[in-house]
């Protein structure tokens, strides 16, 4: 619990001041999401890998993602790229549904079966994200954890409710920024460095 205090007392540092974000920090244990043997690293301010040659996002950048969406309680979001699920288990402690797509079975399974038990307001689909999930659109925010090429897949918007938000890294060569649609115009928060956003049938 100690290593969790001091990533939440170091976010702050950082300027995050969403206390519902903070909160669900300070709740979900980061070392289920991450491979065994990286545990003792659960809290380190850094991506870590999970396998399948995807990693588990820093802390700060999943708390600086969750709270650019601003989204009340009641909330229902959309996560593009499940990974660990870390995410989506902080995500889900902040709104009331949240809809999550993996495109790989392996980790989509994995983060399935935690999530069951410390996130069940959390669905995960495995199938392409671009394609995003529109029998449960309109969405209030939708976050994507993937690099996007040059502009964030028309699909997702078109999901998106009216005045929703779109959080979602945008750029090349898995080096971009973190860019906030709401309200048809967008704008730059942070650069970033993210794995790419891969459209297509999920891997078999």
């Amino acid at each position: 619990m100690t290593g969790r205090a001091d990533m939440v007392a170091r976010l702050r540092t950082r300027g995050i001041a969403d206390e519902r974000v903070l909160s669900a920090m300070a709740a979900v244990p980061r070392e289920r999401f991450v491979r065994p043997e990286l545990a003792g690293e659960a809290y380190v301010d850094a991506p870590l890998d999970i396998g399948r040659g995807q990693t588990i996002s820093a802390p700060s950048i999943v708390a600086f993602s969750i709270a650019a969406l601003q989204q009340p309680p009641t909330a229902r979001v959309l996560e593009i790229g499940t990974g660990s699920g870390y995410a989506a288990a902080v995500l889900a402690r902040c709104v009331g549904e949240v809809v999550s797509i993996e495109r790989d079975p392996d980790l989509a399974q994995r983060a399935r079966e935690v999530l069951a038990e410390l996130a069940p307001n959390v669905e995960v689909r495995t199938g392409d994200g671009v394609r995003g999930a529109p029998d449960r659109a309109p969405f209030d925010g939708i976050v994507v954890t993937a690099m996007a090429a040059r502009q964030i897949p028309p699909a997702l918007r078109n999901q998106l409710a009216p005045h929703g938000t779109i959080v979602c890294p945008v750029g090349d060569d898995r080096v971009g920024s973190l860019v906030r649609y709401r309200d048809g115009r967008s704008e730059d928060l942070v650069e970033v460095s993210f794995v790419p956003l891969v459209p297509g049938s999920p891997e078999t």
